[in-house]
């Protein structure tokens, strides 16, 4: 826990930084826009320290980084703040009164990052139990008052740190996953829009389920009452069983995971919809071409990418990527059916992926004398919420078209 504010260290802006962005809400402070001299280079990672402008105001509490771009998160703005455990139990019961006035049952994602006061750590609940991401150094330091806080608060019994992922990379954090209190035993059956997702806490992607897409499963199943549904990039089940949910006559998984997939059948076993899903392991792209050489098409044909442009770096290889998952799904679709494509891409704006799906449609199904109107535009669900000063947590979009003849 961190002492009063006046005992911290303090770091500095650089005489030409914007400070007034600080103070109007915004949350990192990168390398650069800061006075950096040995003593504030040997800072510990993780330790929290006072941030100033120029002229020696303070402007707010901050977690410090030197291996990282983002040299400093935004804590608290209060120069009287202290990060204690008062201090956690006050953000995650803020958190919490939220979703729960969204939900009936405690499945949710409860902490968002930045947007949820807590920079760079993602929280997910599954019943008794919470996976925990400290992808910030100083959520890996406080990571023992953070769990004790996260039991007090909610009254889970099982916490577990799962510290993998790009982010930690780029904080200079080892990978590692562990059970900080409780038991996992096996993969949790988690009940959504009246699928029934299994979700593997320690061994899958992420935080084992990705709640994110839930209005958009919700919205699918409204396109797929007795259709042939195909979902490519499935993960656990996806919209898959979304859409078994919502009435659809079959539906086909693809993924490149047999762990994935195995957990995917469990899930319909578990809604008593074996005999109406199949899988099929495989490079989404691989499967898709296979699919289209033996003239298969369905009703409604979702595809749910992982994130192709991560970085900026990576954007226009991401956005080639994204046109060509389109341009291969589009002709899947039968004439007067859906298509379904999403992306979790930071980088790829909700513009620039609309117009790589457009261009890839477009290149689909333009020389069968086909067209597309995109019908319904949706975003990660209100447990997600996003922070205005930070655009990285507008990420994921998810665009459906209808295919006319």
């Amino acid at each position: 826990m961190t002492e009063p504010s006046y005992s911290l260290p303090t770091i500095r802006l650089k005489p030409k930084s914007n400070a007034r962005a600080i103070r109007h809400g915004a949350p990192w402070v990168y390398d650069n826009e800061l006075v950096t001299d040995r003593r504030t280079k040997a800072i510990a990672p993780g330790t929290i320290a006072r941030l100033e402008d120029a002229e020696q105001n303070f402007l707010a509490l901050v977690a410090v980084n030197p291996n990282s771009r983002i040299f400093a998160r935004v804590l608290d703005r209060d120069e009287a703040g202290v990060i204690d455990a008062a201090w956690f139990r006050a953000k995650l019961a803020t958190a919490l009164a939220h979703r729960e006035t969204l939900f009936e049952a405690p499945f949710y994602r409860l902490v968002h990052a930045e947007a949820d006061g807590l920079p760079g750590v993602v929280i997910d609940r599954f019943g008794d139990t919470c996976v925990v991401q400290p992808n910030a150094a100083w959520a890996d330091v406080l990571i023992e008052p953070l769990a004790e806080a996260l039991r007090e608060v909610t009254g889970v019994t099982t916490v577990v740190m799962n510290g993998t992922g790009r982010a930690r990379g780029l904080e200079g954090l080892e990978e590692k996953t562990e059970i900080l209190s409780g038991k996992v035993d096996e993969p949790i059956p988690v009940p959504m829009n009246g699928a029934t997702y299994m979700a593997d806490l320690m061994g899958g992607q992420k935080t084992g389920l990705f709640y994110d897409q839930r209005p958009n499963h919700a919205f699918a199943q409204r396109l797929v009452a007795g259709k042939k549904v195909l979902d490519v990039f499935s993960h656990v089940g996806g919209f898959a069983l979304a859409s078994l949910a919502g009435g659809a006559a079959s539906a086909l998984s693809v993924d490149s995971s047999a762990a994935a997939l195995d957990l995917a059948e469990k899930g319909a076993d578990a809604m008593g919809k074996s005999a109406v899903f199949s899988t099929r392991k495989g490079d989404a792209f691989d499967v898709m071409a296979a699919l289209a050489e033996e003239g298969e098409t369905f009703d409604v044909v979702i595809c749910d990418p992982p994130a192709f442009a991560p970085s900026k770096p990576a954007l226009e290889k991401g956005l080639r990527a994204y046109e060509r998952v389109a341009r291969m799904a589009a002709p899947l679709v039968r004439e007067g059916g859906y298509l379904g494509l999403c992306s979790c891409s930071h980088a790829a704006d909700l513009e620039k992926f609309r117009t790589a799906c457009n261009r890839g449609i477009g290149r689909g199904v333009g020389h069968l004398g086909r067209s597309a109107q995109l019908i319904h535009t949706g975003f990660a669900g209100a447990d997600h919420p996003l922070m205005p000063q930070l655009a990285e947590s507008g990420y994921l979009k998810a665009l459906f078209y209808r295919i006319l003849p």
